[in-house]
């Protein structure tokens, strides 16, 4: 073989490997999140320290990193997607958001918080300058007052029980626990929904969440579910 021909078989070895990089590069293998699994029960009752982790989560929406209360709450009065402070969906459920297809993912996590860096990056999504919408429903089998709702997000989120908003935190933070907590209110007998809307701008971004009782503890008898009774 001659020496030109040589040259031009190595150029086109290395050209094909660099595309064929390229091309990985593009469609990385992503692997699962390794903090949350697939709900596996219809029920699932919060550890000894009363954490909430069973939750669906919609895919990030992306979205300027504002994180200021004005910018945040100026963000949950836009509506991204039809009835998004009242629907209950279900896994698998899809809905647009500026031309985009998004889909809920039941998911449970294996810590007292749940990864949504794990959850965005698994599914090959944006996890900076992005908006996570998540909800669940916690059943009580009676009426219990003078709760609070206890949270921790990283970054800045927005919570609501059963329709009103009940507390939010703001601007850039780490995900502490009862690090903002609600007024005191009541659970009601059966289902009760929880909502949330947590901002990221960038880096690392989770969120934990608890019921507390009338003496700071958490609160018992509840379990967490899907579906509404």
């Amino acid at each position: 073989m001659s020496t030109l021909r040589r040259t031009l078989l190595l150029a086109a070895l290395l050209g094909a490997t660099c595309l064929a990089r390229v091309a990985a590069q593009k469609d990385p293998a992503r692997p699962t999140a390794p903090s949350l699994v697939r709900p596996m029960s219809p029920t699932k009752t919060p550890g000894a320290d009363g954490f909430i982790q069973r939750w669906l989560i919609l895919e990030p929406i992306p979205r300027n990193g504002q994180l200021t209360d004005s910018a945040v709450q100026a963000a949950i009065k836009n509506q991204y997607f039809p009835d998004q402070l009242a629907v209950i969906p279900h896994d698998g459920d899809k809905v647009t958001v500026a031309g985009t297809e998004l889909t809920w993912h039941a998911v449970d996590t294996l810590n007292y918080n749940v990864n949504l860096y794990h959850f965005a990056y698994a599914l090959g999504k944006p996890t900076s300058n992005v908006l996570f919408w998540a909800v669940t429903i916690v059943n009580s089998p009676r009426e219990v007052p003078d709760v609070r709702l206890a949270i921790g997000s990283n970054a800045a989120s927005v919570w609501w029980v059963n329709g009103k908003e009940v507390v939010g935190i703001y601007n850039d933070r780490q995900a502490v626990i009862d690090d903002g907590v609600s007024r005191r209110l009541s659970l009601q007998k059966g289902s009760n929904v929880v909502r949330a809307a947590v901002f990221n701008a960038g880096g690392a971004t989770d969120f934990c969440a608890r019921f507390l009782d009338a003496e700071n503890n958490p609160v018992k008898g509840i379990t967490v579910g899907l579906n509404q009774k």
